[in-house]
């Protein structure tokens, strides 16, 4: 008999081997995160098509700015980013000066409508994970780029951390809301933060680690967290012992640890990943295949969710979609 979805995802968690290979991809519709029940129909619908062992539920990309008065237009298309047209913080003064923000207030209150809605429509069994942007990542979207983030955490250290502080005050009770609504834990994202490209490890350590770990610290009764480490020269074992069961990064990157050498280094945690951008959008399915295939080898399937290196490309081909989930639903031990 077939485990259900959430039975599937215990037994990974275990360290067991479940009934087949789970797997699960994630991605933005851009024209269609504008309100609590759009983005919930759109995910409801990804989710139904492709049978995914778990949702990870992925918000309005620029959500976690807009309490403090980044605004974005949309330009409307599928494939389209929404651009940034008003930026509120402007020094680093302004960053010292936001003041944490209610969870259930205007963009976080709709993503929590949008975490109800879709788990009333999927009901208990299908475990959800809700996207939560850790407070560096935060802080590098309401300064504007990541550039001037860096130059601010060197030349105005208080100014970041007061910041940072207002920000960790305010997704703390926001990831704990989360939960209520019916999330099964948070995919804690460092985007491009968590990487020698932006960062040194002394300075990920000073300004990203501490209000990293208070935030998963207080959704630490969730069963299903999971940590994203972002990007290419990812600092991905300065994170390893960050308490989440399952972590996802770039593992198909040539700058990364690849999953098989992760494996001995995370401390028993589910790996999560093995399928690259490019093969999701090569002309051939058999790139996507031949990816899930390695991914499987190198893991022995033991702790192991096939999955991407991150939110996958809109442009990507759903034949290769539909080819690595067909492997993955038919794949026996």
């Amino acid at each position: 008999m077939a485990a259900s979805h959430r039975e599937r995802i215990e037994r990974v968690l275990a360290g067991e081997r479940p009934d087949r290979l789970p797997y699960a991809f994630w991605r933005h519709f851009y024209d269609q995160e504008s309100s609590a029940q759009d983005l919930a129909r759109a995910m409801v619908a990804w989710y139904r098509e492709y049978d995914f062992d778990f949702l990870k539920v992925n918000p309005r990309a620029q959500y976690h700015v807009e309490p403090w008065g980044a605004r974005f237009e949309y330009p409307g298309g599928p494939h389209d980013r929404p651009r940034q047209v008003t930026f509120p913080v402007r020094t680093p003064e302004d960053l010292a000066a936001i003041r944490p923000v209610p969870p259930d207030s205007g963009a976080l209150g709709e993503q929590l409508e949008a975490l109800r809605l879709i788990r009333r429509e999927l009901g208990p069994d299908v475990p959800m994970v809700a996207t939560i942007f850790n407070p560096l990542s935060i802080a590098a979207d309401l300064v504007g780029s990541d550039a001037t983030l860096v130059r601010w955490l060197r030349e105005y250290p208080a100014a970041v951390e007061a910041g940072l502080e207002t920000i960790t005050r305010t997704f703390i009770p926001f990831a704990q809301a989360c939960l209520e609504a019916g999330a099964d834990g948070i995919f804690f994202a460092t985007t491009t933060l968590a990487t020698r490209n932006t960062l040194t490890e002394e300075e990920y350590r000073r300004f990203g680690r501490p209000y990293d770990l208070r935030v998963l610290g207080a959704v630490s009764s969730a069963w299903f967290n999971i940590l994203h480490v972002c990007q290419e020269n990812s600092m991905l074992y300065l994170l390893a012992d960050y308490p989440v069961p399952a972590v996802n990064w770039a593992a198909t990157s040539s700058t990364n640890p690849s999953l098989g050498e992760a494996r001995a280094r995370l401390g028993g945690k589910v790996l999560i990943g093995g399928v690259s951008h490019r093969a999701l959008t090569a002309p051939d399915p058999e790139a996507a295949l031949s990816e899930a295939r390695r991914a499987v080898e190198e893991t022995g399937g033991i702790r192991f969710i096939l999955g991407p290196d991150c939110s996958i490309p809109t442009t990507s081909r759903p034949e290769n979609l539909r080819a690595v989930a067909d492997f993955a639903r038919n794949y026996r031990w």
